[in-house]
Order: structure tokens, then sequence, then C-alpha cells
């Protein structure tokens, strides 16, 4: 026999929550969606961030991640490393497996972006601010990087024991200097750092351009972010690290929530679908703080949840010149860790880093780059 709730039961449980317009959970979610309806809401999705003026004000928007110059490029070049290990893992699941297709795909993905890197491309046509002067630098990384993974896969070709991880650890991702003078590891954190340098940059920026007033903001990090798995907490998603530094502290941190399920938005998302979404978003955002505001009344005198943000981060602690070791504790862990956003090895050190220099990101040491000559690894 089929299970079905008491009607009576069921009655009772809708008059409060149940979902309906008329229910009182309902109605107070309302009326402190008129009470605040001229607040401003900030709401940041997976590669996109919105600040909703209230009272009917158009959105101001702004773009990150994905959608921005210079990702993409980055994030090959850290990627390809990680691809070699892939292929390692490939190679140990099912041995004997024939890796030269995906080898000689991966060379040729590689020299063709070794033939398209140039100061030209990072100066005129990726065109970071937060990048001006290092072009040069740029080049020579991802020269170097791009030259070293390919004579390795050259060699593994022809000595596939090569893909072992013990001989990939110690020939490639984590070699000595007197091997390779910046390790495979090293790089992958560089470029880590160098791309989440720009979206705090830019992002800083134009959070302090909107003036807002953090004390009555309502903010909201909405839908998925990265893995599936990921960003789904403070110390998983290192936006809520950046929009609250960027306030000053100013914006109550208890104020600012994550809505993993709750559903994105992109620049292009047309006016009609943006009201839609900013009426959802302060109602969503009203119905999760109200039963905050009822806990602190109905239960006044007993212990107090309390959040402290400065608590969310939980990376080993990292600052310019620390050891190698740290910055490589740092990536294991993004990576083994599935609630972890994978900027997250790099993101509380650079935000804290911009901060401390004015947000100048020339002045950010970045670890594995900063300082390195490349251009005397690397052949012409």
């Amino acid at each position: 026999m089929t299970y079905r709730p008491d009607p009576a039961f069921a009655g009772l449980f809708s008059a409060f929550t149940g979902g309906e317009p008329g229910s009182i959970g309902a109605q107070l979610t309302q009326l402190m969606v008129d009470r605040s309806a001229d607040a401003p809401l900030l709401v940041s999705a997976a590669s996109d961030i919105a600040l909703f003026p209230g009272a009917g004000r158009a959105p101001v928007l702004e773009s990150f991640r994905k959608s921005t110059r210079g990702f993409i490029e980055l994030t090959a070049i850290s990627h390809l490393p990680l691809a070699l290990c892939y292929l390692a893992r490939m190679r140990q699941l099912a041995p004997g497996i024939d890796l030269a297709p995906a080898i000689t795909t991966l060379q040729q993905h590689a020299a063709a972006a070794r033939a398209a890197n140039s100061e030209t491309m990072w100066r005129d046509h990726i065109a970071l601010r937060a990048f001006a002067g290092s072009e040069a630098q740029l080049v020579a990384m991802c020269n170097y990087t791009l030259d070293t993974s390919i004579a390795y896969l050259t060699r593994a070709s022809k000595a596939p024991e090569l893909l072992d991880f013990e001989a990939l650890r110690g020939d490639y991702l984590d070699a000595p200097p007197e091997t390779l003078p910046v390790s495979m590891n090293a790089i992958m954190f560089a470029t880590f750092c160098l791309a989440y340098i720009d979206i705090a940059y830019r992002i800083g920026n134009w959070l302090r351009a909107q003036d807002i007033d953090w004390a009555r903001a309502m903010v909201l990090v909405s839908g998925q972010s990265g893995r599936p798995t990921a960003g789904v907490t403070w110390a998983g998603n290192n936006i809520c690290q950046l929009i609250w530094k960027h306030s000053g502290g100013a914006l109550p941190a208890e104020k600012l929530y994550v809505a993993p399920h709750a559903p994105g938005f992109t620049v292009d998302s047309t006016p009609g679908q943006l009201a839609a979404m900013e009426a959802g978003y302060r109602k969503l955002w009203c119905h999760t703080r109200a039963s905050v505001e009822v806990s602190r009344q109905a239960f006044a005198g007993y212990p107090a949840f309390e959040f402290r943000p400065e608590q969310a981060q939980d990376m080993p602690p990292l600052a310019a010149g620390d050891p190698h070791s740290v910055c490589m504790a740092r990536l294991r862990r993004i990576m083994e860790d599935p609630q972890q956003l994978l900027s997250n090895c790099v993101a509380d050190y650079v935000v804290d880093e911009l901060l401390r220099h004015g947000n100048q990101p020339e002045h950010v040491h970045v670890p594995g780059f900063s300082g390195v000559d490349f251009s005397r690894f690397s052949s012409s």
C-alpha cells in the first residue's frame, strides 16, 4: 500500500511551510522581500557577478573565469602537466594500452600553442592590465613549459616507462633543479596564481567602483562553481573571501549565503531574464534569512552560532618566499578535496597580497614565476 501523509497533518504542515503562497513561511518571506526591496543584492554565479541595486534599478554585471581574456591560455599551460599525469593513470589502469594517439594529439596541440605564443598575443590580443609589463616573462614561461612537455612526451613515446608515476615525479613534475630548473609542479602553481590574480584584481576594482552599502547588502553565491562537488561552503568557494575582504569587513559575513542549487546567469542574460532572476534571488535570500532572525529571538539566552570568515579558509599558510613544499601541499589539497575549487590553492594568498599592495598586481610575488629568467631555459 502506497503511503500518503494523513490529510489533516499534511494540511497543518502546509499551513506553515508547504511552499504555498498563503503559508506562514511564504508570507514572512514576502514581508522581508518587500521591506528590503531597495537593498543592494550582490549575486555571484559560476563565471559572472551582478549587482542588483534595488528598487527596480537595472543591474550592473561583470564577467570572470572562463569568459575572460587569458583564462584559457593560462589554464591550458597549467593543465599540460596534468595531462601527462592522466596518461600515466591510463597506463596504470590498462597496462599495454596504446597511448601513441593521445601522445601525438597532445604534442600537436602543444606545438601549435608554442607557435602561437608571442608577446604580441599577450600584449595586444589578451591585453590584461594585470599582466602589463610581464608579457615577455609570460611568453618565456609558456615556451619553457611547452618545450619541456613536448620533449618529455617524445621520450615517453619511445620509452613508455617514463609515464610511470615514479619517473614522472622525478624527471618532470617535481624534478630537482639539476634536471629541470623549474619543476612542472611549480609551473602549475604559478599559472593558478597568475589566472587568479587577474580575476581578483578586476573583481576587486569592480566591487569598489559600485560603492555598495555593505551594511545593508544581501549577498548570494549562486549555482555550481567549478567541479560539481566544489564551492558549496565558505571554505570551498573563494568568491566568498574575495567579496568579504573587499568590503573591508563591512559586510556582515553571515549575510553571504552560498546557494549551490540556485539558478545561475550570464552577462548575456536579457533584462527580462535578469529581472525575473533578481526576484527569485531576493526571495531565496530572505527565505534563508527568516529562520536566522526568528531563531535569534525565539532562543535568546542560549549560545548563538557565530560565523568567523577568517577561520573558514584552512589552506596551509603561504607567504612570499615560503618553501616549495607548502605550494605543493596546497596543490595536493585542492586536487584531493572535492569540496574545493581548484583556484583555492592560491586564492586567499592572491587576495591578501593584492590588498596589501593596493590592488597593484605587478607587486604580487608569484612563486615559480616572479624573478625566474625562463628565457635561459627555452629554445628560441
